[in-house]
C-alpha cells in the first residue's frame, strides 16, 4: 500500500515467502511478542499463553511458542498475560474536522491504539479540488497508520444552485483518483441521498465509476427510515454503508437491507447510546454493525481519547468488550473487503496490534505497534513522523480583501411592518440536526432587534467565485454578552461563517480569521480567541497538543460570552452543511430539506 521506507506496507503478494520462511523457523523474526492473552475478534474467545511473531510489516506465526522464530537481532515484548487486540480502525473519520494534518492527526490518535481508518476528505476537497485530496494521501502515507483514503462523492454536497465552494468532483475525478493506489479503496458518504433516490445523472455516474472500479460506496441518509421505498432505491445503487444512524430503527431499517450500520460517538454528535439497542434490547447481530468517530475536536482526542473511548462508550451501553472491539476491528475491515490485511491477529495481516493494560473493559491502551514497529508506549509516540511539503495554494485560500464592518453584517428588513416573523434556525445540543422554528422579531428604524435566545449568521462565499452573502438568524446559541464566533471552518463548502449578537463584533472576528488566511476567532466582551488553521483554511500545522489548546481556548471564549454547548465550534461548524435537516444556511441563503430534495426558503415569513 505504502512506498515510503519509514513505515512500508507491502502488498501481501510481495510478503508470502519470507513470512512462511518465518513461521517455520527458517528466517528471524523482527519482532516477538510473548505471554499475550489474545483478542480474538474471529472466534469471538480470549486465548491465554500466546505468541506472535512478525516479519518486517506482517505477522508470521500466532500459537502457542514462538521462540523458533527469535534470533539474535529480533526484538522481543513480553506482554505478561496482558490482553492484546488488533489495533483499532476508525470506519468513518474526517481528519480535517480535528484541525490537524494527517501526521499530527496520527500522533494524536496511535497512542490511544488507532493503526487505521478510513477517511473520507471532503472537507479539504471541497476547498482544493482533487489536489486537496492528494496532500492527504500523500501526507497519510508518511505516517504509521494503516490509511485508507476515501474519494469524496459530493463536492459539492449538493450542486451549485444551494451553495458555492472551491471546487467540483465528477466521474473523472473519481476515476482519477482511484488509480492513485489500493489505499484509496472507496467512496466517501454520498451526501446528495435525494439525487441518488430521484436518479441525478451525476450521481449516478459517480457512481457507476465507483463500481467499476471494484471500490465499495459509503452513505449519508437523513430521510426517516421508516419507508422503505426510498431507502432501498438509495442502497440499490450500491452504498453498502451509513452513518446518519440516531435510532435503534435507523440499525434496523439498514442492516434488514444488507448495509453496515456505523454507529458515531464524535464529540458531539452522541449517536451510539441509542442506536446499540438494536443489538441490546432487540439481539440484532452486530458483525454489519460498527464504531466510528466522525468528527472529533482536538481537545476531545486528549480529554476522552479516539477509538478506544469509542469502544469504552460502547461497553458503558451493555455491548460485551470483545463485541465492541469487534466492531471497531474486523467488523470494519470487513466492510472494505480488507481482513485479510486489517482488523485481526493473523498470520499474514499486517502487524497493527495493540498491547492492553488492565482490566479489558477499561481498554487502556500501554504500547501500539503499526507495520510490524513499535509507535507510542505509554500514551507517547516513540517515533517521528514526516510531514508532505503544502502548496502556497494550500495556504492562501481565503479570497477575500476587503475589510468588514457592521454594515456588512446588517439584515435587510421588509419595509413598512416593524414585527415580523422569521425563519430560524434552532440548534439541538449533541445532535447534527436542526429545526426550524418561526420567532417574532421587531425591528426599529430598519434593523432586526434580536432577543437575548437569537443570533445574526451569515455564510460569505471565500472563494474567489461570486462574493455571495446569505443571512439567516440562529436560535440557542446562549450569548449573553455582546460576542461572535468567525470560521472558515463551515461544513461542507466551508465558505466564512459568522454568528453573533453584536454586527461589531462580528466584524471583529470575520477581519481575524480572514488576517489569518483561514481559522477560528472569538471575541467579546470577555475577551478573545483564535486558532489559525492556514492549511485550506481547515487545518493548524502546529503540533497537535498546541492546536488542542487553542482549540480549548476557543470553547473558553464561547463559554465566557455564555454559550455553554458541550464541544460548542463542532455543532456551529456544521450550520451550514444544507444536506443535514431540518434547516442550514449557505452564501445562497436559507436551504430547507423536503421530502423530494432541497429548496431554498425566505428568511421572512410575510
Amino acid at each position: 500500500m505504502k512506498n515510503e521506507q519509514q513505515f512500508p506496507r507491502p502488498p501481501r503478494a510481495a510478503s508470502i515467502r519470507s513470512l512462511a520462511a518465518t513461521a517455520r523457523g527458517d528466517d528471524d523474526a523482527t519482532l516477538v511478542i510473548k505471554n499475550a492473552k489474545l483478542i480474538n475478534v474471529v472466534s469471538n474467545e480470549i486465548l491465554p499463553g500466546i505468541d506472535i511473531a512478525v516479519k518486517d510489516a506482517r505477522i508470521a506465526y500466532v500459537g502457542e511458542d514462538a521462540t523458533h522464530t527469535i534470533g539474535k537481532d529480533t526484538q522481543v515484548i513480553d506482554a505478561g498475560n496482558r490482553y492484546v487486540s488488533p489495533g483499532f480502525l476508525d470506519g468513518h473519520c474526517h481528519i480535517e474536522s480535528a484541525q490537524l494534518t494527517p501526521a499530527q492527526f496520527s500522533r494524536a490518535v496511535m497512542t490511544n491504539g488507532t493503526t487505521g481508518g478510513f477517511f473520507d476528505a471532503h472537507e479539504i476537497t471541497n476547498v482544493l479540488g482533487l489536489e486537496g485530496l492528494k496532500y492527504m494521501l500523500e501526507e497519510a502515507r508518511m505516517t504509521p497508520m494503516a490509511a485508507y483514503m476515501q474519494v469524496p462523492s459530493s463536492v459539492p454536497s449538493t450542486s451549485d444552485e444551494f451553495e458555492t465552494n472551491g471546487a467540483d468532483i465528477g466521474p473523472d475525478e473519481v476515476s482519477e483518483a482511484f488509480s492513485w493506489g489500493d489505499d484509496v479503496n472507496a467512496l466517501g458518504e454520498v451526501m446528495n441521498f435525494p439525487g441518488v433516490v430521484y436518479g441525478d445523472d451525476e450521481m449516478m455516474s459517480i457512481l457507476e465509476t465507483t463500481l467499476s472500479h471494484g471500490k465499495v460506496a459509503d452513505g449519508h441518509y437523513t430521510w426517516s427510515s421508516d419507508e422503505g421505498k426510498r431507502l432501498s432505491a438509495y442502497t440499490a445503487t450500491g452504498i453498502s454503508g451509513d452513518h446518519e444512524i440516531t435510532t435503534a430503527e435507523d440499525v434496523t431499517a439498514r442492516l434488514r437491507l444488507g448495509m453496515y450500520a456505523k454507529l458515531r460517538r464524535g464529540s458531539a454528535w452522541l449517536d451510539v447510546e441509542e442506536p446499540i439497542k438494536a443489538f441490546t434490547e432487540q439481539g440484532m447481530d452486530t458483525r454489519r454493525m460498527m464504531l466510528v468517530t466522525d468528527d472529533r475536536s482536538p481537545e476531545s482526542l486528549i480529554d476522552e481519547g479516539h477509538m478506544d473511548f469509542v469502544i469504552r462508550h460502547a461497553i458503558e451501553q451493555g455491548v460485551p468488550p470483545i463485541t465492541a472491539i469487534q466492531m471497531a476491528t474486523i467488523n470494519t475491515a470487513e466492510r472494505f473487503g480488507l481482513s485479510d490485511d486489517v482488523g485481526v491477529i493473523a498470520p499474514g495481516r499486517f502487524a497493527d496490534i495493540v498491547i492492553l493494560e488492565g482490566t479489558l473493559a477499561a481498554v487502556n491502551v500501554k504500547t501500539t505497534i503499526a507495520a510490524g514497529q513499535v509507535v507510542a508506549e505509554d500514551g507517547e509516540m516513540v517515533v517521528d513522523i514526516l510531514e508532505y511539503p503544502l502548496s502556497e495554494k494550500a495556504t492562501h485560500s481565503v479570497h477575500i480583501t476587503e475589510k468588514f464592518t457592521a454594515e456588512d453584517f446588517k439584515t435587510a428588513v421588509p419595509e413598512g411592518k416593524s414585527e415580523h416573523t422569521v425563519r430560524a434556525i434552532q440548534l439541538i445540543e449533541n445532535q447534527v440536526g436542526t429545526k426550524e422554528v418561526l420567532v417574532q422579531v421587531e425591528s426599529k428604524e430598519g434593523e432586526l432587534q434580536l432577543s437575548d435566545d437569537l443570533c445574526y449568521m451569515t455564510v460569505i462565499e471565500r472563494h474567489g467565485k461570486n462574493g455571495n452573502q446569505g443571512f439567516g438568524i440562529l436560535k440557542g446559541v446562549g450569548f449573553k454578552e455582546p460576542a461572535a464566533i468567525a470560521t472558515t471552518v463551515g461544513h461542507d463548502s466551508h465558505n466564512l461563517m459568522v454568528i453573533g449578537n453584536d454586527r461589531e463584533k462580528m466584524a471583529e472576528a470575520a477581519n481575524q480569521v480572514v488576517e489569518m488566511q483561514g481559522g477560528v476567532a472569538v471575541a467579546s466582551e470577555s475577551g478573545k480567541a483564535e486558532l489559525p488553521l492556514r492549511v485550506a483554511g481547515l487545518m493548524s500545522d502546529a503540533p497537535y497538543e498546541e492546536v488542542a489548546e487553542q482549540s480549548r481556548d476557543i470553547s473558553k471564549a464561547l463559554q465566557a460570552a455564555g454559550c455553554h454547548l458541550n464541544y460548542a465550534f463542532m455543532t456551529l461548524s456544521l450550520l451550514a452543511l444544507v444536506v443535514i435537516p431540518e434547516i442550514r444556511l449557505s452564501d445562497k441563503g436559507l436551504v430547507r430539506m423536503t421530502d423530494s430534495g432541497f429548496e431554498i426558503a425566505p428568511l421572512f415569513v410575510e
